[in-house]
Protein backbone atom coordinates (compact mmCIF):
# COMPACT_ATOMS: atom_id res chain seq x y z
CA UNK A 1 0.00 0.00 0.00
CA UNK A 2 1.14 3.49 -0.64
CA UNK A 3 1.38 4.45 2.89
CA UNK A 4 1.41 1.03 4.44
CA UNK A 5 -0.87 2.01 6.97
CA UNK A 6 -2.41 -1.15 9.06
CA UNK A 7 -3.92 -2.00 12.08
CA UNK A 8 -4.04 -5.31 14.21
CA UNK A 9 -7.63 -3.37 14.99
CA UNK A 10 -10.04 -4.78 12.26
CA UNK A 11 -12.20 -2.42 12.36
CA UNK A 12 -9.60 0.47 12.12
CA UNK A 13 -8.00 -1.54 9.76
CA UNK A 14 -10.78 -1.41 7.23
CA UNK A 15 -11.23 2.27 7.64
CA UNK A 16 -7.64 2.72 6.75
CA UNK A 17 -7.72 0.37 3.76
CA UNK A 18 -10.90 3.31 2.98
CA UNK A 19 -9.08 5.81 3.08
CA UNK A 20 -6.49 4.76 0.94
CA UNK A 21 -8.97 3.81 -1.91
CA UNK A 22 -9.76 7.46 -1.80
CA UNK A 23 -6.43 8.67 -3.36
CA UNK A 24 -6.20 10.36 -6.56
CA UNK A 25 -5.21 8.58 -9.83
CA UNK A 26 -3.18 10.88 -10.46
CA UNK A 27 -1.05 12.76 -7.45
CA UNK A 28 -0.89 16.82 -7.58
CA UNK A 29 0.06 18.53 -4.42
CA UNK A 30 -2.32 20.96 -3.49
CA UNK A 31 -4.45 22.50 -0.55
CA UNK A 32 -7.44 21.90 -2.16
CA UNK A 33 -8.86 19.12 -1.25
CA UNK A 34 -8.01 19.66 2.38
CA UNK A 35 -9.24 22.79 3.11
CA UNK A 36 -12.48 21.69 1.80
CA UNK A 37 -12.45 18.55 4.43
CA UNK A 38 -11.71 20.78 7.24
CA UNK A 39 -14.41 23.45 6.58
CA UNK A 40 -17.11 20.41 6.40
CA UNK A 41 -15.43 19.57 10.03
CA UNK A 42 -15.76 22.70 11.29
CA UNK A 43 -12.34 24.50 10.60
CA UNK A 44 -10.73 22.81 13.28
CA UNK A 45 -7.32 23.70 12.45
CA UNK A 46 -8.09 27.23 13.24
CA UNK A 47 -8.89 25.90 17.02
CA UNK A 48 -5.12 24.37 18.03
CA UNK A 49 -3.20 25.99 21.13
CA UNK A 50 0.23 27.02 19.88
CA UNK A 51 2.01 25.55 16.45
CA UNK A 52 5.50 24.51 15.99
CA UNK A 53 5.68 23.92 12.44
CA UNK A 54 8.87 21.88 10.96
CA UNK A 55 9.78 21.30 7.15
CA UNK A 56 13.43 19.72 6.10
CA UNK A 57 14.97 17.40 3.86
CA UNK A 58 16.62 15.46 6.92
CA UNK A 59 16.14 15.63 10.90
CA UNK A 60 12.61 17.66 10.82
CA UNK A 61 11.64 14.57 12.77
CA UNK A 62 14.08 14.58 15.44
CA UNK A 63 13.63 18.30 15.39
CA UNK A 64 9.79 18.20 16.78
CA UNK A 65 11.25 15.59 18.86
CA UNK A 66 13.27 17.27 20.73
CA UNK A 67 11.25 20.37 21.11
CA UNK A 68 8.48 17.95 22.50
CA UNK A 69 10.69 16.99 24.84
CA UNK A 70 11.86 20.38 25.86
CA UNK A 71 8.15 21.56 26.20
CA UNK A 72 7.31 18.38 28.16
CA UNK A 73 9.87 19.13 30.72
CA UNK A 74 8.55 22.20 30.84
CA UNK A 75 5.44 20.82 32.35
CA UNK A 76 3.59 21.33 29.23
CA UNK A 77 0.98 19.12 27.40
CA UNK A 78 1.82 18.11 23.90
CA UNK A 79 0.24 17.38 21.15
CA UNK A 80 2.38 16.04 18.10
CA UNK A 81 1.22 15.14 14.36
CA UNK A 82 4.78 13.31 13.06
CA UNK A 83 4.84 10.90 9.54
CA UNK A 84 5.16 7.99 8.91
CA UNK A 85 4.66 5.85 11.69
CA UNK A 86 6.98 2.77 12.09
CA UNK A 87 4.80 -0.10 13.72
CA UNK A 88 1.60 1.70 14.39
CA UNK A 89 -0.62 4.12 12.53
CA UNK A 90 -1.20 5.61 16.00
CA UNK A 91 2.32 6.51 16.14
CA UNK A 92 1.53 9.67 13.60
CA UNK A 93 -1.03 11.25 16.79
CA UNK A 94 -0.41 12.23 19.94
CA UNK A 95 -2.57 13.70 22.18
CA UNK A 96 -1.90 15.78 25.71
CA UNK A 97 1.50 13.30 25.17
CA UNK A 98 -0.05 9.67 24.43
CA UNK A 99 -0.32 8.21 21.48
CA UNK A 100 -4.20 7.94 20.15
CA UNK A 101 -5.75 5.36 21.34
CA UNK A 102 -7.60 2.78 18.51
CA UNK A 103 -11.48 3.78 19.86
CA UNK A 104 -10.89 7.65 19.52
CA UNK A 105 -9.15 7.31 16.11
CA UNK A 106 -11.78 5.06 14.99
CA UNK A 107 -14.62 7.41 15.43
CA UNK A 108 -12.11 10.21 13.95
CA UNK A 109 -11.59 7.92 11.08
CA UNK A 110 -15.58 7.41 10.48
CA UNK A 111 -15.84 11.32 10.88
CA UNK A 112 -13.99 12.41 8.21
CA UNK A 113 -14.62 9.29 5.84
CA UNK A 114 -18.78 10.19 6.27
CA UNK A 115 -17.95 14.38 5.58
CA UNK A 116 -15.63 13.35 2.72
CA UNK A 117 -18.47 11.93 1.13
CA UNK A 118 -15.99 9.62 -0.94
CA UNK A 119 -14.02 12.24 -2.97
CA UNK A 120 -10.85 12.12 -4.12
CA UNK A 121 -8.50 12.73 -1.02
CA UNK A 122 -4.89 11.67 -0.37
CA UNK A 123 -4.18 9.40 2.71
CA UNK A 124 -2.04 12.02 4.20
CA UNK A 125 -4.99 14.97 3.74
CA UNK A 126 -7.24 13.05 4.97
CA UNK A 127 -5.49 11.86 7.98
CA UNK A 128 -4.39 15.44 8.94
CA UNK A 129 -7.86 16.24 9.10
CA UNK A 130 -8.42 13.56 11.48
CA UNK A 131 -5.50 14.67 13.42
CA UNK A 132 -6.23 18.86 13.57
CA UNK A 133 -10.13 17.30 14.88
CA UNK A 134 -8.38 15.34 17.51
CA UNK A 135 -6.25 17.98 18.53
CA UNK A 136 -8.89 20.72 18.71
CA UNK A 137 -11.38 18.69 20.76
CA UNK A 138 -8.42 17.82 23.68
CA UNK A 139 -7.13 20.36 25.68
CA UNK A 140 -3.33 20.79 25.43
CA UNK A 141 -0.71 23.91 26.04
CA UNK A 142 0.78 23.32 21.87
CA UNK A 143 1.32 21.46 19.19
CA UNK A 144 4.43 20.37 17.20
CA UNK A 145 3.48 19.58 13.60
CA UNK A 146 5.85 18.21 11.75
CA UNK A 147 5.22 18.74 7.35
CA UNK A 148 4.71 15.44 5.67
CA UNK A 149 5.87 16.72 2.13
CA UNK A 150 7.34 19.82 0.88
CA UNK A 151 5.95 22.43 2.40
CA UNK A 152 4.04 25.17 0.69
CA UNK A 153 1.66 22.44 -0.87
CA UNK A 154 1.91 20.14 2.57
CA UNK A 155 -1.45 19.04 3.91
CA UNK A 156 0.06 20.83 7.36
CA UNK A 157 0.49 24.11 6.11
CA UNK A 158 -3.22 25.04 6.31
CA UNK A 159 -2.42 26.64 9.80
CA UNK A 160 -2.62 30.06 9.12
CA UNK A 161 -0.99 31.64 12.55
CA UNK A 162 1.63 29.10 13.87
CA UNK A 163 3.83 30.32 17.09
CA UNK A 164 7.04 29.69 15.40
CA UNK A 165 8.19 27.84 12.09
CA UNK A 166 11.60 26.09 11.08
CA UNK A 167 13.45 24.36 8.60
CA UNK A 168 15.52 21.65 9.06
CA UNK A 169 18.62 20.07 6.96
CA UNK A 170 18.00 20.58 3.01
CA UNK A 171 18.71 18.27 0.33
CA UNK A 172 17.74 16.53 -2.76
CA UNK A 173 14.88 14.00 -2.28
CA UNK A 174 11.34 13.70 -3.49
CA UNK A 175 12.01 15.64 -6.27
CA UNK A 176 9.41 14.10 -8.55
CA UNK A 177 7.00 17.16 -6.86
CA UNK A 178 9.52 19.35 -5.33
CA UNK A 179 11.68 19.79 -8.20
CA UNK A 180 15.66 18.38 -8.42
CA UNK A 181 17.82 21.86 -7.26
CA UNK A 182 18.40 22.28 -3.41
CA UNK A 183 17.13 26.21 -4.48
CA UNK A 184 13.89 24.97 -6.02
CA UNK A 185 13.26 22.31 -2.87
CA UNK A 186 14.21 25.62 -0.62
CA UNK A 187 11.38 27.31 -1.96
CA UNK A 188 8.90 24.92 -1.18
CA UNK A 189 9.93 24.05 2.32
CA UNK A 190 10.24 28.12 2.49
CA UNK A 191 6.15 28.10 2.02
CA UNK A 192 5.39 27.11 5.44
CA UNK A 193 6.37 31.02 6.78
CA UNK A 194 3.64 33.12 7.60
CA UNK A 195 3.62 36.71 7.89
CA UNK A 196 4.80 37.76 11.04
CA UNK A 197 5.79 34.87 12.31
CA UNK A 198 9.54 33.63 13.29
CA UNK A 199 11.35 31.38 10.79
CA UNK A 200 14.15 29.87 12.06
CA UNK A 201 16.89 28.10 9.95
CA UNK A 202 19.46 25.84 10.01
CA UNK A 203 22.90 26.55 8.23
CA UNK A 204 22.83 26.46 4.46
CA UNK A 205 25.29 27.59 1.46
CA UNK A 206 24.44 31.30 1.01
CA UNK A 207 22.74 31.00 -2.06
CA UNK A 208 20.30 28.18 -0.46
CA UNK A 209 19.65 30.68 3.03
CA UNK A 210 19.33 33.19 0.19
CA UNK A 211 16.29 31.59 -2.03
CA UNK A 212 14.80 31.22 1.38
CA UNK A 213 14.61 34.53 2.62
CA UNK A 214 13.07 35.33 -1.34
CA UNK A 215 10.21 33.42 -0.43
CA UNK A 216 10.08 34.08 3.28
CA UNK A 217 10.81 38.00 3.22
CA UNK A 218 8.55 39.36 1.38
CA UNK A 219 5.30 38.21 2.79
CA UNK A 220 6.29 39.68 6.28
CA UNK A 221 8.18 36.59 7.99
CA UNK A 222 11.04 37.25 10.37
CA UNK A 223 14.04 35.18 9.31
CA UNK A 224 16.17 33.49 12.17
CA UNK A 225 19.27 32.74 10.73
CA UNK A 226 22.05 30.61 12.06
CA UNK A 227 25.08 32.30 12.20
CA UNK A 228 23.40 35.21 12.52
CA UNK A 229 20.78 35.38 15.19
CA UNK A 230 21.79 31.97 16.73
CA UNK A 231 24.17 29.51 17.19
CA UNK A 232 24.83 26.08 18.54
CA UNK A 233 28.32 24.58 18.77
CA UNK A 234 29.77 21.13 21.13
CA UNK A 235 32.77 21.62 22.48
CA UNK A 236 34.18 20.43 26.18
CA UNK A 237 31.73 17.94 26.36
CA UNK A 238 28.20 20.25 26.24
CA UNK A 239 26.09 21.39 23.46
CA UNK A 240 26.62 25.41 23.77
CA UNK A 241 23.91 27.67 22.64
CA UNK A 242 23.62 31.23 22.00
CA UNK A 243 21.34 33.63 20.37
CA UNK A 244 20.86 37.48 20.87
CA UNK A 245 19.75 37.16 24.46
CA UNK A 246 21.19 34.26 25.98
CA UNK A 247 24.26 31.82 26.30
CA UNK A 248 23.58 28.39 27.88
CA UNK A 249 25.53 24.87 28.01
CA UNK A 250 23.68 21.92 27.36
CA UNK A 251 23.75 18.29 27.92
CA UNK A 252 24.63 16.66 24.68
CA UNK A 253 21.01 15.05 23.25
CA UNK A 254 20.33 11.23 23.75
CA UNK A 255 20.01 10.63 20.32
CA UNK A 256 22.98 9.33 18.35
CA UNK A 257 25.40 11.26 15.87
CA UNK A 258 26.67 14.98 15.43
CA UNK A 259 23.88 15.72 13.37
CA UNK A 260 21.88 15.31 15.89
CA UNK A 261 23.36 18.48 17.63
CA UNK A 262 22.35 20.66 14.67
CA UNK A 263 18.91 19.18 15.35
CA UNK A 264 18.48 19.87 19.08
CA UNK A 265 20.05 23.78 18.11
CA UNK A 266 17.24 24.50 15.75
CA UNK A 267 14.89 23.18 18.60
CA UNK A 268 16.14 25.28 21.07
CA UNK A 269 16.11 28.19 18.73
CA UNK A 270 12.38 27.40 17.50
CA UNK A 271 11.80 27.37 21.42
CA UNK A 272 13.37 30.31 22.11
CA UNK A 273 12.00 32.79 19.14
CA UNK A 274 8.35 32.12 20.14
CA UNK A 275 6.46 33.90 22.21
CA UNK A 276 3.46 31.86 23.35
CA UNK A 277 4.88 29.63 25.53
CA UNK A 278 8.20 30.64 28.21
CA UNK A 279 10.34 28.63 28.50
CA UNK A 280 13.21 27.75 31.15
CA UNK A 281 16.54 27.11 30.80
CA UNK A 282 16.23 23.96 33.08
CA UNK A 283 13.52 22.46 30.39
CA UNK A 284 15.77 22.96 27.14
CA UNK A 285 18.49 20.76 29.61
CA UNK A 286 16.19 18.04 29.95
CA UNK A 287 14.91 17.75 27.18
CA UNK A 288 18.66 16.73 25.64
CA UNK A 289 18.08 13.38 27.76
CA UNK A 290 14.22 13.40 27.24
CA UNK A 291 14.20 13.34 23.70
CA UNK A 292 13.47 9.55 21.78
CA UNK A 293 13.17 9.16 17.93
CA UNK A 294 13.05 5.68 17.55
CA UNK A 295 14.63 4.20 14.05
CA UNK A 296 17.00 7.40 13.83
CA UNK A 297 20.98 5.69 14.34
CA UNK A 298 18.98 3.75 17.24
CA UNK A 299 20.88 0.34 18.70
CA UNK A 300 18.61 -2.23 19.18
CA UNK A 301 18.42 -4.59 21.65
CA UNK A 302 18.84 -8.40 21.50
CA UNK A 303 15.78 -9.95 20.33
CA UNK A 304 13.93 -12.45 17.80
CA UNK A 305 15.33 -10.59 14.91
CA UNK A 306 18.75 -9.62 16.40
CA UNK A 307 19.74 -12.57 18.69
CA UNK A 308 20.62 -14.95 15.43
CA UNK A 309 24.17 -12.15 15.73
CA UNK A 310 26.92 -13.56 18.22
CA UNK A 311 27.40 -11.91 21.76
CA UNK A 312 29.03 -8.36 21.85
CA UNK A 313 27.97 -7.87 18.23
CA UNK A 314 26.00 -4.68 17.48
CA UNK A 315 23.04 -3.93 15.85
CA UNK A 316 21.57 -0.26 14.86
CA UNK A 317 18.57 1.55 12.75
CA UNK A 318 18.44 4.33 10.74
CA UNK A 319 15.50 4.89 7.89
CA UNK A 320 17.81 7.46 6.39
CA UNK A 321 16.99 7.10 2.66
CA UNK A 322 18.68 9.73 0.59
CA UNK A 323 22.42 10.81 -0.21
CA UNK A 324 22.40 13.50 2.88
CA UNK A 325 21.51 10.91 5.43
CA UNK A 326 23.88 8.88 4.01
CA UNK A 327 26.33 11.14 4.61
CA UNK A 328 25.72 12.26 7.99
CA UNK A 329 24.90 8.31 9.10
CA UNK A 330 28.00 7.09 7.69
CA UNK A 331 29.75 10.13 9.88
CA UNK A 332 28.35 8.64 12.66
CA UNK A 333 30.10 5.44 12.67
CA UNK A 334 33.60 7.09 12.71
CA UNK A 335 33.71 7.12 16.22
CA UNK A 336 33.46 3.49 16.27
CA UNK A 337 36.85 1.40 15.43
CA UNK A 338 36.02 -0.68 12.64
CA UNK A 339 39.41 -1.35 11.48
CA UNK A 340 38.91 -3.58 14.04
CA UNK A 341 35.19 -4.59 13.68
CA UNK A 342 33.84 -5.99 10.46
CA UNK A 343 30.91 -3.39 9.40
CA UNK A 344 28.05 -4.79 7.99
CA UNK A 345 25.14 -2.78 6.26
CA UNK A 346 22.00 -4.10 5.26
CA UNK A 347 20.29 -1.99 2.84
CA UNK A 348 16.96 -1.54 1.08
CA UNK A 349 14.97 1.43 -0.68
CA UNK A 350 12.03 2.59 -1.98
CA UNK A 351 12.88 2.37 -6.09
CA UNK A 352 12.45 6.38 -6.58
CA UNK A 353 14.87 6.83 -4.15
CA UNK A 354 18.91 7.55 -4.93
CA UNK A 355 20.63 4.25 -3.59
CA UNK A 356 23.97 5.09 -5.05
CA UNK A 357 24.18 8.45 -3.94
CA UNK A 358 23.21 7.07 -0.32
CA UNK A 359 26.19 4.67 -0.40
CA UNK A 360 28.65 7.03 -2.10
CA UNK A 361 30.04 8.02 2.09
CA UNK A 362 30.18 3.84 3.07
CA UNK A 363 32.48 2.91 0.17
CA UNK A 364 35.86 2.09 1.81
CA UNK A 365 34.76 1.72 5.06
CA UNK A 366 31.01 -1.13 5.33
CA UNK A 367 32.65 -4.44 4.88
CA UNK A 368 29.77 -5.53 2.54
CA UNK A 369 25.93 -4.15 1.85
CA UNK A 370 23.35 -6.87 1.97
CA UNK A 371 20.53 -5.58 0.40
CA UNK A 372 16.87 -6.67 0.99
CA UNK A 373 13.35 -5.85 -0.72
CA UNK A 374 11.27 -3.58 1.45
CA UNK A 375 7.74 -5.55 1.97
CA UNK A 376 4.51 -3.96 0.64
CA UNK A 377 6.24 -1.07 -1.08
CA UNK A 378 7.47 -0.86 -4.35
CA UNK A 379 11.27 -0.86 -3.81
CA UNK A 380 15.07 -1.56 -5.67
CA UNK A 381 15.07 -4.99 -6.18
CA UNK A 382 17.85 -6.70 -4.12
CA UNK A 383 20.13 -8.04 -7.13
CA UNK A 384 19.50 -4.53 -8.79
CA UNK A 385 20.39 -2.78 -5.45
CA UNK A 386 23.53 -5.17 -5.31
CA UNK A 387 24.86 -3.91 -8.26
CA UNK A 388 24.41 -0.34 -7.42
CA UNK A 389 26.75 -0.87 -4.00
CA UNK A 390 29.53 -2.70 -6.48
CA UNK A 391 29.36 0.19 -8.42
CA UNK A 392 29.69 2.42 -5.29
CA UNK A 393 32.59 0.04 -4.51
CA UNK A 394 31.20 -1.94 -2.23
CA UNK A 395 31.00 -6.36 -1.84
CA UNK A 396 26.60 -6.31 -2.59
CA UNK A 397 25.29 -9.32 -1.85
CA UNK A 398 21.36 -9.58 -2.31
CA UNK A 399 19.38 -11.64 0.13
CA UNK A 400 15.60 -12.09 0.73
CA UNK A 401 15.21 -10.25 3.50
CA UNK A 402 16.66 -8.52 6.73
CA UNK A 403 16.31 -12.13 8.88
CA UNK A 404 18.36 -13.88 5.77
CA UNK A 405 20.87 -11.30 5.55
CA UNK A 406 21.50 -11.01 9.52
CA UNK A 407 21.56 -15.28 9.00
CA UNK A 408 24.30 -15.02 6.59
CA UNK A 409 26.69 -12.58 8.66
CA UNK A 410 26.19 -14.07 11.66
CA UNK A 411 27.37 -17.63 9.47
CA UNK A 412 30.09 -15.93 8.72
CA UNK A 413 31.28 -13.96 12.00
CA UNK A 414 34.17 -14.30 14.18
CA UNK A 415 33.15 -14.54 17.51
CA UNK A 416 36.29 -12.83 18.51
CA UNK A 417 35.80 -9.48 16.66
CA UNK A 418 31.84 -9.47 16.69
CA UNK A 419 30.14 -7.29 13.89
CA UNK A 420 28.55 -4.11 13.52
CA UNK A 421 25.36 -3.66 11.58
CA UNK A 422 23.71 -1.58 10.47
CA UNK A 423 19.85 -1.79 8.56
CA UNK A 424 19.04 1.50 7.28
CA UNK A 425 17.88 3.02 4.01
CA UNK A 426 13.49 3.28 4.31
CA UNK A 427 11.88 4.24 7.46
CA UNK A 428 9.24 1.12 6.20
CA UNK A 429 12.28 -1.38 6.15
CA UNK A 430 12.74 0.29 9.52
CA UNK A 431 9.04 -0.43 10.91
CA UNK A 432 9.06 -4.03 9.82
CA UNK A 433 12.62 -4.58 11.46
CA UNK A 434 11.23 -3.23 15.13
CA UNK A 435 8.27 -4.92 14.84
CA UNK A 436 10.04 -8.52 14.20
CA UNK A 437 12.52 -7.49 17.04
CA UNK A 438 9.82 -7.00 19.07
CA UNK A 439 9.58 -3.16 19.79
CA UNK A 440 5.92 -1.39 20.78
CA UNK A 441 5.58 2.09 20.46
CA UNK A 442 4.31 4.07 23.14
Amino acid sequence: MFEGARSDNAALDALLKDALALHPQRMDLSLARIERLLARLGNPHERLPPVFHVAGTNGKGSTTAFIRACLEASGRRVHAYTSPHLVRFNERIRLAGQLIDDTTLIALMRDVLNLNGGEDITFFELTTAAAFLAFARTPADALVLEVGLGGRLDATNVVKRPAVTGIAQLGLDHQQFLGDTILGIAAEKAGIAKPGVPLVLSRYPKTVTARVGEVAGPIGAKLIVRGLDWDAAHYEGQLHYRDTSLKVALPLPRLQGSHQLDNAGLAVAMLRHQNALPMPDSAFRAGMGWAEWPARLQKLDRGPLTGVLPAGAEVWLDGGHNPGAGRVIADAFRSHNLAERPFHLVLGMLAAKDAGGFLKPFAGRATAVYTVPVAGHESHDPAALAAIAKDAGLPGIATAGVADALAQIARGADRARPPVVLIAGSLYLAGEVLTANGYQPS
